[in-house]
């Protein structure tokens, strides 16, 4: 597991002991849930309605039950919820992920930056920029917990870059591809964009694996073209 434990214990001198333990056997039981459990979102839920849960930096992730998403694109409610549904869908796809630790991590983080960035307009609800708030948001959570910086670089970016998918479909002006494909692993990033596509209620599995494809074609195309 990727925490630098002699860190730990040199924090646990300087907070409050029994508070910090807590919160560490919490992190370390989700990090196993995330990488064994075929279906992760059940312990999640459980712990989620636990008062720790409503302490930082947990209530990062609390806060995604009160972060309506569109219902046109998430019929499946708040940001939670569409949480839950993707890491169910990134168990049953990490044995193909290179680096399954932070995969499984940038599932749970992915959308940590809704709460922050959903706003109301003109009758529609955005989130717009939630992938540059979650990247300073994961990096956070997860330097609270003293993991490794390789990993935490890995995660961050992962979040940073997961909704450059939509923006190379829909050949957006937004993003910035170049440095996307310096700073992830494009199979890992497709396989998280996967993931969140599929975290909906009812979605096209067919219709989103193709997304998928075509969004590594245009990507890789253009790296050809130039």
């Amino acid at each position: 597991m990727e925490i630098t434990y002699l860190s730990i214990m040199n924090k646990i001198q300087t907070v409050d002991e029994q508070d910090l333990y807590d919160k560490i056997i919490v992190f370390i039981d989700i990090h196993h849930h995330l990488l064994e459990d075929d279906s992760p979102s059940n312990y999640l839920n459980e712990i989620s309605n636990k008062k720790i849960f409503k302490d930082a930096p947990f209530s990062m992730l609390n806060r995604l039950k009160e972060t309506e998403q569109s219902p046109i694109h998430h019929p499946e409610g708040n940001a939670f919820n569409h949480t839950m549904l993707v890491v169910d869908e990134a168990a049953g796809r990490r044995n193909h992920s290179k680096d399954p630790e932070a995969f499984m991590w940038a599932a749970l983080l992915h959308d940590i930056g809704k709460p922050d960035t959903t706003r109301y307009r003109k009758g529609r609800i955005t989130s717009y920029d939630h992938d540059t708030a979650g990247e300073a948001l994961a990096k956070e959570f997860l330097l609270y917990f003293s993991c490794k910086e390789k990993f935490v670089e890995k995660v961050i970016n992962l979040v940073r870059y997961h909704m450059h998918i939509l923006y190379v479909l829909k050949d957006l002006q937004f993003g910035n591809i170049e440095l996307m494909k310096q700073k992830v692993d494009l199979h890992e990033l497709a396989l998280l964009g996967l993931c969140d596509r599929l975290g909906r209620l009812n979605p096209n599995r067919e219709e989103e694996g193709k997304n998928i494809d075509i969004f590594l074609s245009k990507v890789n195309k253009r790296g050809k073209d130039r």
